[in-house]
């Protein structure tokens, strides 16, 4: 049976493989001193950090490169996997930002925390085309899930965000101490052709330092603008002194907007890819890995994971005399989905050969770049077993010897990857000690060819679709090569893989009900709708015991399910609450959340308590026949 953990053969530039010996732990101890020091490493309490990118394909760096090396230039990145672990088959929990972002946090799959999309709060009428539409998202994570950071916070570390958040209210609700959301150098500009940094730039002064890439017009390197992302993260780190530290550092790029305001970085890329300078303005429609801009964004945050490295690099930790930082720290690089490849009119990368991008669950949009580094972590290995970010948590507890609840810990989706960390075991196992079976997606979202949940298991990766009602089954591997990542040859109706047809979509179906997934309902506004959906009458609000109350009319389908939904004020109708408010850590009811409701036992009519601080309401209905509607917003008063 081949292993999948072997030596880093990808074509990385600046690495010599003339280090990489053939035997694992000669291996090890002459590309960097980490296995020789686990056992010493593993008694001082390790720090975290998660460095976190938005939209990073894995086609967008050298390290997974196939069929046409990428453009993009990682040279940080390709050093943190020489000293470390890349892993080729790594996949993010969803196709899109906020859920993958939640399900790290929290440990649990996205369908799990019904928490499956980034469009939060999204009560709006569905289109008359529309067949079926998606379920209702809360404004916010729920807090009552114990999250990584309120874990590790009551084990003694210390707890940082830095950057992007996305999935409602602040990160100081979720058990971070140190709380910073700033953008950082990522931000909208008027014209992306020109303004660029300088280095009197009141707020992004350019670095003194030169840094890569190199060329014949630059050869002693570029300068950065200054990244507050990037900085408020090292002045986290310098500030916890002789505390373990945990940071989560989420960088808003290489998410739309495609732009940058590093000038020579920009001219580096044109005359790279055969570009004028400055780029004309206007979309950039080239196809492929063209886009300047955007391969200025994956650049740029190669350099501020640099930045990082290089701290932990020149800093001593406090807690271990004669050790930098950088040898009792572990670095969990990944993206939160696969790679953005258009936005509107604009082309911005190309995650060929794989299928799609992000918003999808097919491998372009869940398959994505993952090296992980740390005190006990083999240098310069790959590992070719499948890998989910839900993994992190799981893993997090191992490596920090952090307890949780025995009923915290049984809501955990992910397995302990430690064993791996180590180059003690070529495989994921789980509890059993049986390797890893199957890992899947939910996504009951966006049109026909994006509503679908998955499930891939070995070799295998199947496909429910919502809109068809059928399945698609792709072939990605064959003993452990190459087949059809693709995903070009649908193999669902081959009466040669019915057994695997089935054998997978039981399993899917296993996961999506042990997961309590919420799948798509039946849109009421549907034009082409057979069956009735149900009426709905008056609505009512006693002042005195808060109660509102919505009559159902008899004539048609009975309420199966009915919920009620915490709004702002009657006047944002059906408008998507704000992301990201800064309501009180405290606040036990906050707009945008959604609690049971009670329907009568006659089914005429639907009722819910509303708590004193929230001004408006709306019920949300599910009738017998599967329909899904939401009522007005009501005053509550």
């Amino acid at each position: 049976m081949r292993k999948s953990i072997r030596r880093l053969k990808t074509k990385l530039p600046s690495i010599s493989l003339s280090i990489f010996s053939t035997t694992f732990t000669l291996v090890s101890c002459l590309c960097f001193p980490l296995v020789a020091l686990a056992e010493e490493a593993e008694e001082i309490t390790p720090n975290i950090i998660i460095f976190y990118i938005d939209d990073l394909g894995w086609q967008a760096t050298p390290l997974n490169d196939v069929d046409k090396p990428t453009p993009y230039e990682t040279p940080n990145l390709v050093k943190l996997a020489k000293s470390g672990m890349n892993f080729t088959q790594a996949y993010s929990p969803a196709p899109t930002c906020s859920p993958s972002r939640a399900a790290i946090l929290t440990g649990q799959h996205p369908a799990k925390t019904r928490f499956t999309h980034v469009t939060l709060d999204n009560r709006k009428d569905a289109k008359k085309t529309e067949r079926l539409i998606p379920p209702y998202l809360e404004g916010q994570l729920d807090r009552n899930h114990l999250t990584i950071a309120d874990a590790l916070k009551a084990n003694g570390y210390r707890t940082g965000h830095s950057g992007k958040w996305h999935i409602g209210l602040s990160s100081a609700s979720y058990g971070f101490e140190f709380v910073n959301e700033d953008r950082g150098i990522h931000r909208s500009v008027p014209d992306r052709t020109k303004g660029f940094a300088t280095a009197e730039d009141p707020k992004h002064p350019l670095s003194k330092e030169k840094f890569p890439p190199f060329s014949e017009k630059k050869p002693e390197g570029i300068s950065y603008p200054y990244d507050e992302v990037t900085e408020s993260a090292i002045k986290f780190i310098a500030e916890s002194g002789d505390q373990p530290f945990f940071l989560n550092l989420c960088h808003w790029m290489v998410h739309w907007p495609a732009m940058t305001r590093n000038g020579e970085l920009l001219e580096y890329y044109c005359d790279k890819l055969g570009q004028p300078f400055p780029p004309k303005p206007g979309d950039m429609s080239l196809p492929g890995q063209q886009n300047p801009y955007f391969a200025a964004m994956v650049t740029s945050v190669d350099w501020s994971l640099g930045r990082v490295v290089d701290f932990l690099e020149r800093t001593d930790d406090p807690r271990s005399p004669g050790k930098k930082l950088y040898e009792t720290t572990y670095i969990f690089f990944s993206s939160d989905n696969g790679g953005a490849t258009r936005h509107g009119k604009e082309t911005l990368s190309d995650n060929s050969p794989l299928k799609y991008g992000k918003t999808h669950a097919e491998e372009g949009g869940v398959r994505v770049p993952m090296v992980i580094a740390g005190p006990t972590v083999p240098a310069g290995t790959q590992f070719d077993g499948m890998i989910n970010q839900l993994d992190f948590f799981p893993t997090f507890l191992v490596l920090t010897d952090t307890e949780i609840s025995a009923e915290d810990e049984a809501k955990l989706s992910g397995l302990d990857i430690t064993p791996v960390l180590k180059g003690k075991s070529t495989q994921v196992l789980d509890q059993n000690g049986k390797e890893r079976e199957f890992l899947f997606w939910h996504y009951p979202h966006g049109g026909k060819d994006s509503m679908k949940s998955a499930i891939r298991s070995k070799d295998f990766k199947l496909y429910k679709r919502y809109f068809t009602n059928d399945y698609e089954l792709y072939r990605l591997y064959q003993d452990g090569q190459r087949n059809d990542f693709e995903e070009t040859y649908d193999l669902a109706k081959n009466p040669k893989y019915s057994l695997i047809v089935d054998r997978l979509s039981g399993l899917l179906d296993q996961a999506l009900v042990a997961n309590h997934a919420e799948l798509p309902y039946l849109n009421p506004n549907y034009a082409g709708k057979k069956k009735p959906v149900a009426k709905l009458g008056d609505a009512s609000f006693k002042k005195s015991s808060r109660k509102a109350q919505l009559a159902i009319q008899p004539s048609g389908p009975m309420i199966r399910e009915a919920v009620v939904i915490y709004c702002d004020a009657p006047s944002v109708g059906k408008k998507k609450n704000k992301r990201g408010s800064k309501d009180p850590v405290t606040a036990e009811f906050i707009p945008g959340m959604r609690l049971p409701a009670k329907v009568s036992k006659n089914g005429s009519s639907v009722s819910a308590v509303i708590p004193a601080n929230i001004a408006g309401y709306c019920f949300m209905l599910i009738d017998e026949n599967g329909f899904m509607q939401f009522s007005d917003v009501a005053a509550a008063k």
